[in-house]
């Protein structure tokens, strides 16, 4: 084989080290610069996600089972999963997993209410635009396909170790699917339905709010699926930083070669994970059949 085929030009060493510490410097000057302005912006979010923890943790455990079941038959309108539901949550507490369980859940119910938050509008803004699509597709490419732990690195170079920085990175690994579908189900409405809007008189707006979003519910309430099944994935991982919950649990049984409390805890993220799937999922085919 000639030496061009095996050779491939690369950085010298020197290079090549001088390359990567220079853009170490570069963040670590910037985290000096405006770490303590960036922590300051994220303390409400602290506040808010610390006392709902409590909340959740203050609450008795039947009266939160009952809501909880409440919520899910209303969505749902299923006895059979409501029942799950209750028989579900009661097992995690028989096995001694309840207040990890609510730590887990206040984690992920905030960070998926600021994945739909941020997700929606970005996802409105693709469908009304292809050049906004063109520029944000590769940025969610990027983020679906980075490995998990690289997510953790800046933030926790920003913001130390807890529970903003586990936040920030289940938000960044969870936020793209509900992007992606609110964009895909706008873009799916009917013509005829836009131009009989338009007939009668409707500006943009009018036609977002009344016709585009009702009708791509389905997809978007699939988006908000994949997005809790996504958060729900990354409460081991986020329990390398501090977080707690069902996480950590599942890091000191792999650690210490404790197969009971892991497989118990595992079992529990799934459980979870199952009754999210199932609520969501009910819920987008009662607004499928309602359309």
């Amino acid at each position: 084989m000639a030496d061009w085929l095996r050779e491939f030009p690369t950085l010298e060493v020197g290079q090549l080290r001088a390359l990567k510490k220079s853009f170490d410097a570069a963040y670590r000057g910037f985290s000096r610069e405006y770490g303590e302005a960036i922590e300051a912006f994220f303390d409400p979010l602290l506040y808010l996600l610390i006392r709902f923890e409590q909340l959740l943790l203050a609450t008795p455990w039947w009266l939160m089972i009952a809501v909880i079941a409440g919520l899910c038959f209303l969505a749902s309108r299923s006895r059979l999963l409501t029942a799950g539901v209750v028989v579900t949550f009661f097992a995690i507490g028989w096995f001694g997993m309840w207040e990890d369980t609510m730590r887990t859940l206040a984690i992920i119910l905030v960070s998926t209410l600021m994945a739909v938050a941020a997700g929606i509008p970005v996802g409105i803004a693709m469908s009304r635009s292809d050049r906004v699509q063109a520029v944000v597709t590769p940025v969610l490419d990027i983020m679906q396909t980075m490995p998990i732990f690289v997510y953790l690195i800046p933030v926790v170079m920003l913001f130390g170790l807890g529970k903003i920085p586990g936040v920030i990175a289940v938000v960044v690994y969870a936020v793209p699917p509900v992007i992606r579908l609110t964009n895909l189900g706008i873009r799916l409405v009917d013509e005829e339905v836009l131009e009989a809007a338009d007939a009668f008189g409707a500006d943009a707006r009018r036609r977002l709010l009344g016709v585009q979003l009702p009708l791509a519910l389905p997809n978007i309430m699939a988006g908000v699926n994949q997005t809790i099944m996504m958060a729900l994935s990354m409460v081991v991982i986020s329990s390398m930083i501090g977080v707690k919950g069902l996480g950590q649990p599942v890091l000191r049984a792999v650690t210490n070669q404790y197969f009971a409390l892991g497989l118990f805890n595992g079992a529990a993220v799934v459980a979870l994970a199952i009754v999210f799937d199932r609520i969501t999922q009910s819920c987008g085919r009662r607004l499928q059949a309602n359309r």
